[in-house]
């Protein structure tokens, strides 16, 4: 059976993320907060769940019609315009002649930030006064941000997810996060960064059972100016919702083995 464990410490207490072959469960997660109770016990506004994305984002993040294996689907993006540079914008379009075997998915590559929060898989977030830590059921990604007023730290490697330092403001939790490598795709369709990327989320309760989800891109490498996705994410409401395993680098280990046997 592959197992995997990863552990995060939430003030004094460990939480474990197990996952099992089929199955991933979080130990010592509370139970999901009656309806209304919004507010942790330090009074910010209460994350913890399990959410997904519902859009076609993943995809294309902007207007797009219907292909086969693509759902067709209304952009993310605020103008529905990202902003390459003339030469970005010729390199965007090798990527989408090249999707099928260029987009960074298909070798099972951690997604990167902001792809990860609109895949078509759920993620569980967890609270802690000095950190929210974000579990995705694609291949096992963890992504930890810390509220706990430190700056991003100098000199370390870049890295598929990024460094992330979050910070409240009201009701919103704002997340900076940097240093990032520029092997990561925004969506199917070829739409890329450098590893100049600066990405700001916004995260707002809105209810019980969804948030607005807004993040801007800056990449002066690769755009002319910022520019701006926004989504709603919504809370899995199933009676016995989990998050489950797609361990993904299986999948490819499993056809490598097939093709070598032919």
């Amino acid at each position: 059976m592959n197992r995997r464990i990863l552990k995060a410490v939430a003030s004094a207490a460990a939480l474990v993320l197990v996952v099992h072959a089929g199955t991933a469960r979080l130990s010592g997660q509370a139970a999901p907060p009656a309806r209304g109770a919004q507010r942790t016990a330090s009074a910010r506004p209460d994350l913890s769940g399990i959410w997904q994305a519902l859009t076609t984002a993943n995809w294309n993040v902007q207007d797009h019609s219907a292909e086969p294996g693509v759902p067709a689907g209304t952009g993310v993006v605020e103008g529905n315009e990202i902003p390459y540079q003339p030469w970005a914008l010729a390199k965007r379009a090798e990527n989408f002649k090249g999707r099928g075997t260029l987009d960074p998915e298909n070798s099972c590559y951690m997604p990167g930030v902001p792809r990860a929060m609109y895949m078509p898989f759920p993620f569980q977030i967890l609270q802690s006064p000095t950190f929210v830590m974000i579990a995705f059921e694609y291949a096992q990604t963890v992504r930890r941000i810390h509220v706990d007023r430190t700056a991003h730290p100098e000199g370390i490697p870049t890295s598929w997810m990024g460094d992330s330092r979050g910070r409240w403001e009201g009701k919103t939790l704002v997340v900076d996060t940097v240093n990032f490598n520029d092997q990561t795709w925004f969506d199917k369709a070829g739409n890329f960064h450098s590893d100049a990327l600066h990405v700001v989320e916004r995260f707002t309760l809105r209810g019980h059972d969804h948030m607005d989800y807004e993040v801007t891109i800056e990449d002066p490498k690769v755009f002319t100016r910022p520019w701006t996705m926004k989504m709603p994410l919504y809370r899995r409401l199933e009676s016995h919702v989990q998050l489950l395993e797609y361990p993904c680098v299986s999948f490819l280990e499993d056809e490598y083995v097939k093709s070598r046997q032919k």
